[in-house]
């Protein structure tokens, strides 16, 4: 803990000399012991080694199976399109981790690439990389740090640590502090410097105390590396539903040849007919239609601005309870902004917008003395310099006192810069009749220099009524979590030396400035409460900051819902876990912090959502059901570890992508349950003829080309179907739910029965056309193909017409509008026309034994495919016991 040590101590400890540096040799020797200073990762997957991981999926393994025997019966047609549907998933898989998993390179390239040394008592440039324990280095204005420093020298030093803390303003840095508290937050290590943040005033030396891994953003590369391949609620269903599936397929395989032993009928027609019903029990499209719906989605959420990375997170966000967000850029917008300004006894706020504003005489004043006393710049909505003075300078052009104007009418002649220890900072400026000291800095410290008060125009002694007066409204801005900056003048007839600027002011008041929350944020936490979402805010900030913030978006009520770092640590992780849903902001945390509250968030059933946008942000995004980066302020490892990063920053569009996610959820089970009722019936149709001893009305090849082409063009129309527009008005789901939740199941079974006895129905009529029955024996081949024609076109019809069926539970084709989804109007007629070909086709009819049909046979199978479409509209209507939707 080096921030608890002294300068001396920590030097003698890296055994360096901070004149002399470490001698060319030494440096070398450390360099070998503890390697170059950069951040190491895993080793890159191959894409084979991707491809084969998208396999390890029980439906998968289940299909893979069956191609090896369809192969050993010499169905060599059905293993080829087996086989092309696992390498689609499989495909599609690869593609979108290909592009993902970025985080570690991120953060190799934001380790800062030369530093400045000392070394043999020169001071020389070098890689970052070759900088070793006990090295000097020197810190300047606008250079990243390149290790973790102990600070040994520094004069009005500030390091911009947002990337690391979520801090928006930078941190003063003070090289003679000691911190003995072990337990000190990282925004609170005056005396430390850290990788990869940023020097922006000041000036300072440090003595490296950790590279490489061994840094604090090393600790986060850690984090990053380990693996948290946790699946989604979405691939625990469908591995569910793999396995069920897998053992039905095998039960049944066992109880044909158990049925068959006892029937004494023939054992390779019953290990044909076997195969059959394996066929029909697994939806070999599934795993295929799933990833392309996904697939799918995930393009329809790129046009609302989020960019999903993992095909899974679309569906992840449908369930989604809590969103973890940070504060800074997320939900703030990451610039400071004077928001009101007081003069003795007159409070006004600031306009968020606009220029041309008037301000009376003392408050031109008081934005005249902080515009002069400022170096930062503002022009074209570009600021440089420190963010608190970026805001003073916008203060001014709001009110017509523009920096450039001022300037050039005063020119600055002399200053006392910014120090920790006076927290004041002074200029001195030319005036018409002589010169002026413009001084801001920490109020109660202009209270003890100054003699006057600037009053309706008048300088006037000032008095203790006055300064309790001017302290009191201070304190108030301080309660509402605002920053308070106070501005002195002082005139005088020539130009004096800075140690006389600081002497018997004037004082004009005081500014309040804050890091706003985003305009568009509160609406959006209102619309994710009402979909049973709770927001919670995350930062590194004061406490006080990030209630009031928290506050004026609808996050939390009241302080006692707030909890900081070091309250965190004294909490077992059991006692946290238990109380983490008492508390809505989590204030001054770290990275291992953060993570902390996802994974006991995570412990509590939940499915977590965290956004962020900082290199600190980063391990929790990983950790996170959901983790979501901000695509414009957002680091580059904090892309790198997310599941989706929204384009426009915007944290409404996280609320507009879990309404997608919950859309695209249900879609998905709309296809999955349409699935399984096809394939219920066909189960239904081959396992009765079986039972009792008719021939067999379907071939597997009939069942593949039902299963991979006629009833997977519905099912992937339905999994674009237009959103619930009531959706946003549910709980969110529970991940547990099954597919089956919700009377899916009762529905999935009355399909598949209307369906399976249809088609029975059909094979029946083809048989009794030539004057034969289910149970007659020795019927002719021409018969039985004429026959199966019927049942395998029935089949198709049944299942095309029932899909319009399945876009809503409970309001009927008419009231969702019978061509809301013209896709899957599109999939019923491609569907017909594919089963027209094969049927009319010569050599696909040979293909599949089938013959083409009269159109009184069409007339008939139309007939009896529209009756599952009509017996389900009127089991939802009698279900809403009305007669009106």
């Amino acid at each position: 803990m080096w921030f608890s040590k002294s300068q001396q101590e920590a030097l003698k400890e890296l055994n360096v000399d901070p004149v002399a540096g470490l001698s060319g040799e030494e440096a070398k020797a450390r360099l070998e012991k503890y390697g170059e200073n950069k951040l190491k990762g895993k080793p890159k997957k191959s894409l084979i080694s991707l491809f084969f991981s998208q396999l390890k999926d029980m439906l998968i393994y289940v299909l893979l199976g069956a191609v090896v025997i369809t192969i050993a019966i010499g169905e060599y047609v059905d293993a080829v399109i087996i086989l092309l549907v696992i390498i689609l998933n499989a495909v599609i898989g690869v593609v979108q981790e290909y592009k993902a998993e970025k985080a570690i390179e991120a953060l190799q390239k934001m380790t800062a690439p030369k530093s400045l040394v000392r070394r043999d008592g020169e001071i020389e440039e070098i890689s970052s990389e070759q900088i070793v324990p006990g090295d000097i280095v020197i810190i300047d204005a606008g250079r990243y740090i390149p290790a973790d420093l102990r600070l040994i020298q520094s004069v009005n030093l500030q390091i911009e640590e947002s990337a690391l803390t979520g801090e928006s303003v930078p941190t003063s840095k003070d090289a003679n502090d000691v911190h003995t508290d072990p337990k000190t937050p990282i925004g609170d290590k005056s005396n430390m410097a850290f990788m990869s943040t940023l020097a922006t005033y000041g000036r300072g030396e440090g003595v490296v105390v950790g590279t490489a891994m061994e840094t604090e953003i090393g600790k986060i590369a850690k984090i990053l590396d380990e693996d948290n391949d946790e699946m989604t609620p979405l691939q625990r269903r469908l591995d569910e539903l793999g396995r069920i599936l897998g053992f039905i397929a095998i039960g049944i395989c066992a109880l044909i040849f158990a049925i068959a032993l006892f029937q004494k009928r023939d054992l390779f027609e019953m290990f044909l007919t076997a195969i059959s019903l394996a066929v029909a029990a697994i939806p070999e499209g599934l795993a295929a239609i799933v990833a392309i719906v996904l697939a799918l989605g995930v393009t329809r959420m790129s046009k609302i601005n989020a960019i999903v990375k993992k095909l899974p997170a679309v569906e992840t966000l449908g369930s989604v309870n809590i969103i973890c967000s940070d504060k800074t850029g997320t939900l703030t917008q990451n610039k400071m902004t004077v928001v009101k300004y007081y003069t003795l006894n007159n409070l006004k706020h600031v306009p968020a917008a606009g220029t041309g504003f008037e301000a009376s005489k003392d408050e031109a004043e008081l934005i005249k003395s902080f515009v002069l006393c400022s170096d930062a710049t503002y022009e074209n909505g570009q600021g440089t310099g420190d963010p608190t003075e970026i805001a003073l300078v916008v203060l001014g052009d709001k009110y017509d006192l523009s920096k450039k104007d001022l300037n050039s009418r005063h020119k600055r002649l002399g200053e006392n810069p910014f120090d920790s220890d006076r927290k004041l900072m002074s200029t001195l400026n030319a005036e018409e009749d002589g010169y002026r000291v413009h001084t801001k800095g920490a109020l109660d410290n202009i209270l003890k220099i100054s003699a006057n008060a600037l009053v309706d125009g008048k300088v006037v002694p000032l008095t203790e009524e006055m300064k309790s007066s001017y302290l009191k409204a201070a304190e108030e801005m301080s309660d509402d979590a605002l920053r308070v900056l106070g501005a002195a003048f002082k005139d005088t007839d020539r130009i004096i030396a800075p140690e006389e600027m600081e002497k018997d002011l004037t004082v004009i008041g005081f500014v309040g400035m804050i890091d706003p929350p985003r305009m568009e944020v509160k609406d959006s936490i209102k619309d994710a409460k009402q979909a049973g979402i709770t927001p919670v805010m995350i930062t590194g900030d004061h406490r006080n900051t990030a209630v009031a913030i928290a506050k004026e978006l609808g996050i939390a009520d009241s302080i006692d819902q707030s909890l900081t770092g070091a309250e965190i640590d004294e909490l077992s992780d059991e006692e946290f876990s238990k109380k983490i849903n008492d508390y809505r902001v989590f204030a001054r945390v770290s990275p291992e912090h953060k993570v902390k509250i996802v994974k006991a968030y995570k412990s509590q059933g939940n499915i977590v959502s965290m956004t962020g946008d900082g290199v600190n942000d980063a391990p929790s995004l990983k950790y996170a059901d959901i983790g979501v980066a901000m695509g414009i302020t957002g680091t580059d490892v904090s892309k790198g570890a997310s599941d989706m990063i929204l384009t426009d920053d915007n944290f409404t569009t996280i609320v507009h992508a879990i309404e997608e996610g919950r859309n695209i959820y249900n879609n998905i089970k709309k296809s999955v349950i349409f699935l399984l009722s096809c394939n219920l019936g066909e189960v239904i149709t081959v396992f009765a003829s079986i039972l009792f001893f008719w021939p067999v009305p379907l071939l597997p090849t009939q069942i593949l080309w039902i299963n991979l082409i006629t009833d997977s063009l519905p099912a992937i129309a339905l999994g674009i179907d237009p959103g619930d527009k009531d959706v946003m008005k549910k709980k969110p789901r529970n991940p547990k739910e099954s597919f089956f939740a919700y009377g899916a199941g009762v529905r999935a079974v009355i399909g598949g029965v209307l369906i399976g006895i249809l088609t029975l129905a059909a094979f029946y009529f083809g048989l009794t056309e030539y004057g034969y029955s289910l149970g007659s024996k020795n019927i002719p081949e021409e018969v039985l193909t004429y026959a199966r024609t019927m049942s395998f076109v029935v089949l198709a019809g049944t299942q095309l017409f029932y899909s319009l069926s399945m876009r809503n539970s409970t309001k009927s084709i008419l009231r969702i509008g019978l061509f809301s989804n013209m896709y899957l109007i599109g999939a019923i007629i491609v569907g017909f026309i594919l089963q027209f070909g094969v049927i009319s086709i010569p050599f696909l009819a040979n293909a599949f034994s089938v013959h083409n049909l009269s159109l009184r046979d069409w007339g008939l199978v139309i007939l009896f495919a529209l009756v599952p479409l009509i017996v389900n509209e009127i089991i939802k209507m009698f279900m809403r016991g009305d007669k009106m939707e």
